[in-house]
């Protein structure tokens, strides 16, 4: 059988994490009946990547004291809402909630309605870039709440980053395979086996901020983290 050659094997990959080596018994092989040895080696590879869009939920919070009018209320302010999102473009623009609930007092362990709570939420998605003047003209418009920000980079940009973080972690199996079978004064021969592990392409973590009043002045900032994507691959070598 003719040999194989582990290009990378001598490669370090700083980004990616040692997960485990498994070495196999002995067992006979059903080619040619002789005794096959393995390593099975888990490689993980990390990149980092800028983000370029926004999505974040928004919400009106209207509190009065009757059903009917707290009702109303939230639909108009939501409505002035919908329409200024609209007109400034935003992407993926639907209306995820709408709550009418009613406001107790206890008083001598007595329940008792003061009152009614109206929601009404919508989320969008914007460029990053223009996301604090859109949450100002939110909030000019009627918003009440700042719900849920979340940044995520472009779908070009992800796929991207999972292949370089593919070929990192198959540097990564091999280069593992490599120091434990030199220390063991072994030979590796042949991938047998390769098993590509399901990625992660986690966004930023997500932030809630709830506000009452006006809008600043100036633009609210925001700034876009980088989003981590993994991957992983199994490789079985033979020695």
């Amino acid at each position: 059988m003719s040999k194989l050659t582990l290009v990378g094997f001598g490669s370090c990959v700083s980004a990616a994490l040692v997960t485990s080596l498994t070495f196999s018994l002995p067992t006979l092989s059903h080619e040619k009946g002789k005794i096959s040895r393995t390593i099975a080696v888990n490689g993980r590879g990390v990149e980092m990547i800028a983000t370029s869009s926004s999505r974040v939920n928004i919400g009106v919070l209207v509190e009065a004291k009757t059903s009917e009018y707290a009702q109303k209320q939230a639909a108009t302010r939501s409505a002035a809402v919908v329409k200024y999102l609209r007109s400034n473009a935003v992407e993926k623009l639907q209306t995820t909630g709408i709550a009418l609930n009613p406001v107790y007092k206890y008083t001598n362990n007595v329940r008792q309605i003061t009152g009614y709570r109206a929601t009404n939420q919508v989320t969008f998605s914007v460029n990053t870039e223009r996301m604090g003047k859109i949450l100002d003209g939110v909030v000019k418009a009627g918003a009440t709440q700042i719900n849920n920000i979340s940044f995520t980079a472009t779908d070009k940009a992800i796929a991207d980053a999972q292949k370089k973080a593919l070929q990192e972690a198959v540097q990564n199996a091999q280069s593992q395979a490599q120091v434990v079978l030199t220390s063991l004064q072994l030979t590796p021969k042949e991938v047998v086996n390769i098993t590509i592990n399901s990625g992660n392409t986690a966004p930023p973590p997500i932030f809630r901020n709830n506000v009452a009043a006006a809008a600043p002045e100036a633009t609210t900032p925001v700034i876009a983290g980088q989003q981590r994507v993994e991957a992983s691959v199994t490789l079985t070598i033979r020695y």
